[in-house]
């Protein structure tokens, strides 16, 4: 199939024909990674017994289990956006672990009925690009939240709206574990229940999810006007070569 379209058959005439391009189910055949999915991990509380920590632990034993590689990223000492600059330590680390990922957890407290600003200044610290690669874009994601009261779904729902500006992938499922501080046991082990099981799937899930667009994620998110931007903007800079 080729990859360009003729003028007379595009849609419309605001169709840049040189840009337009006919989905091709055989770049959604790619040859599989052989290597473990790299998947990071991010929790949103510093407090001692930390729920939201626990459960992300939690799941990195299951994504462990099904064979994936995990790092889980320590907020501790990192700095409020903006307040300090891009080469600090641990905005190295975790804009380092975000372009070493293909899939990503991000696990919130629900305060004030909203996830925290600690998971969200994570988020915050990485950059939607630099240069010319985008960290987050075509990544997969999954989304779990831990309240001390009742079930909610907001600190989930404000992690998926993040996840979509990030360009991720985020799955269907998810887990909100309500009365958090009843589901851990002394030792910080999730007890068993109908919670841990919905962990269990969600995990299963992003596995699912990373090892099917992990290998195809750049074909994914290949975008008409960004090809067109792309297109003009090399124009442009042949056009100055030449004048």
């Amino acid at each position: 199939m080729l990859d360009n379209v003729s003028t007379a058959a595009l849609p419309s005439s605001n169709l840049d024909a040189a840009c337009f391009r006919l989905p091709e189910p055989a770049r959604l055949q790619a040859t599989p990674s052989t290597h473990a999915p790299r998947i990071l991990m991010l929790y949103g509380s510093l407090r001692e017994r930390s729920y939201s920590k626990l459960l992300t632990l939690e799941a990195a034993r299951l994504l462990t289990a099904m064979g994936a590689e995990v790092k889980v990223f320590d907020p501790q000492d990192l700095p409020q956006p903006d307040g300090a600059p891009d080469s600090h330590p641990k905005v190295q680390e975790l804009r380092n672990l975000a372009a070493w990922s293909e899939g990503m957890v991000w696990c919130s407290p629900e305060r004030h009925g909203a996830m925290t600003g600690i998971l969200k200044s994570q988020i915050d610290w990485i950059p939607l690009s630099v240069g010319a690669v985008r960290p987050t874009q075509g990544k997969t994601l999954a989304v779990m939240e831990v309240s001390g009261g009742s079930q909610s779904f907001n600190a989930v729902n404000q992690m998926r709206i993040l996840g979509r500006w990030m360009r991720m992938l985020t799955i269907p499922n998810q887990s909100s574990v309500a009365k958090a501080f009843l589901e851990f046991d002394e030792a910080g082990r999730m007890k068993a229940g109908a919670y841990y099981d919905r962990v269990v799937d969600v995990m299963e899930e992003l596995m699912k999810f990373t090892l099917l667009t992990r290998d195809v994620a750049h074909y994914l998110v290949d975008r008409y006007s960004e090809r067109k931007e792309s297109a003009e903007a090399l124009s442009k800079r042949v056009n100055q070569k030449i004048i």
